[in-house]
């Protein structure tokens, strides 16, 4: 058997500035691939860089090459460990184009099989999970804003970006807003361990589900500090990046926040459940600013985890692909009627 693979890059455009402690963006770039075997059955995935951990568009297009060598290298894209051995091999950093990579091949082989990848699994589509929608940081009415065009939109699960002088009065509008919401609350490291107890416990009176990433990833000891005192379940994302994190985070958190674009690729990702199962966290299905051509992969997850924070291309105010069904934020893999993740990117 031959492959053939390429890949190109789009900017794509949110629909609102997206705002975050660590600053905000309009557009976000992708880096799309594709993996076509002899009988024209095509996988497609898709890079979501973030300058976060290391990587830019320019730095996945610079290693695409090299790793999408080792697929045709290998020539079957059945043989998923071996493939994603070579790769973190060849490109020890650039995770998320490692996970693009990765995503085509699990695309293409569920499509050979003729079935959704969570059937390819081996996974129960009834049991899967509502998405949040994210309200970026704002001003405070823009905010509100959002929220009443996220539950017209039918979402009843809200995740909020903190991280200001003004985080109470943020979450206190948001309720007021959505007083039956589900809330996720994040802050993307932007508290010093001692403020974020403060905060917590003013937090607890709206009743988030969890508050993320409290403090710096560079400061495990404040996480743990943290997660002592809070009153809270503390949610480890910036913190836990790959298998080997989980354990170091295990004591310091409940939950770890699992994103293909930090752990390189769906094997880690599923071995990354595993080992917080093991360790008695719970696991949330997170995601970047992306395409379905990415996202749609992650909803496969969904009947492994406890929570789903997977409204990356929802936030875009074009995405090029289309993916797994989520009327009401709801991921519906039941309603896929394409084999592969689902993910179909526009031939543009």
């Amino acid at each position: 058997m031959s492959l053939e693979t390429s890949f190109e890059r789009r900017s794509l455009p949110l629909e609102y500035p997206f705002g975050i402690a660590r600053g905000t963006t309009t557009e976000t770039d992708a880096v799309f691939v594709r993996i076509e075997d002899d009988d024209g059955a095509t996988g497609v995935g898709a890079a979501a860089p973030s300058a976060r951990y290391g990587e830019t568009a320019a730095t996945a297009e610079a290693v695409l090459p090299d790793l999408l060598s080792v697929v045709e290298g290998v020539g079957d894209p059945h043989q998923l460990e071996r493939i994603e051995r070579r790769m973190r091999e060849t490109v020890r950093q650039n995770p998320s184009a490692r996970a693009a990579v990765s995503v085509a091949l699990h695309d293409l082989v569920a499509k050979r099989f003729d079935v959704p990848l969570y059937r390819y699994w081996g996974l129960d589509p009834a049991d899967t999970l509502e998405t949040s929608y994210t309200i970026g940081l704002d001003e405070t009415e823009t905010m509100r804003a959002k929220t009443e065009t996220a539950l017209e939109r039918g979402f009843g699960t809200l995740k909020v970006k903190l991280g200001t002088d003004r985080d109470l009065e943020i979450v206190r509008t948001i309720r007021s807003v959505a007083p039956d919401a589900r809330l996720f609350v994040d802050a993307n490291e932007a508290w010093s361990p001692r403020e974020a107890v403060r905060k917590i416990e003013r937090l607890v009176e709206f009743d988030p589900a969890f508050v993320e990433q409290p403090v710096s990833a560079d400061d495990p000891e404040g996480l743990q500090f943290v997660s002592e005192r809070s009153a809270l379940p503390i949610a480890a994302d910036e913190s836990c990046r790959t298998l080997a994190d989980v354990p170091r985070v295990a004591d310091r958190c409940d939950i770890v926040n699992l994103k293909l674009m930090k752990c390189g690729g769906l094997l880690e990702a599923r071995r990354i459940i595993s080992a917080a199962r093991a360790q008695g966290l719970e696991v949330l299905c997170g995601c970047m600013t992306e395409s379905n051509a990415s996202i749609a992969a992650a909803c496969h997850l969904a009947p492994l985890v406890d929570y789903a924070d997977l409204d990356g291309s929802l936030l875009l105010a074009d995405d090029p692909a289309d993916g797994v069904p989520m009327p009401d934020g709801r991921i519906n893999l039941a309603g896929l009627e394409r084999p592969g993740t689902g993910a179909v990117l526009d031939a543009a």
